[in-house]
């Protein structure tokens, strides 16, 4: 089992920026991919995406490409989620997860979560 913590949320205006950290105490946090996924209020869980074990090849989805930025530093067990240029409908809770491979998009593909982080963006 891995555990993962997410932190680095908070309050925002918009065109800010936040980098969200997510961090496992297994070593083995290195050998998967890890995905970001978002749930607004009301809405369902939406991938943001996700990067390889190696850190080599990352995935996002559409609206987040240019803005959102995943990289991770497997020496610290950590993957970061740096968001640039948010909107208020950035507003969600930021989960990370744990699966075997970074082209995964839906949530069923990931093994481990983490308890999210609130982001909010304020226009």
């Amino acid at each position: 089992q891995v555990q993962l913590v997410e932190s680095g949320g908070g309050l925002v205006q918009a065109g800010g920026s936040l980098r969200l950290s997510c961090a496992a105490s297994e070593r083995t946090f290195r050998s998967y991919a890890v995905g970001w996924f978002r749930q607004a209020p009301g809405k369902g869980r939406e991938f943001v995406g996700a990067i390889s074990w190696s850190g080599d090849k990352t995935y996002y989805l559409d609206p987040m490409k240019g803005r959102f930025t995943i990289s991770r530093d497997n020496d610290k067990n950590t993957v970061y989620l740096q968001m640039n240029s948010l909107k208020p409908e950035d507003t969600a809770v930021y989960y990370c997860a744990v699966g075997h491979s970074y082209y995964y998009n839906r949530g069923s593909e990931y093994d481990y979560w983490g308890q999210g982080t609130q982001v909010t963006v304020s226009s």
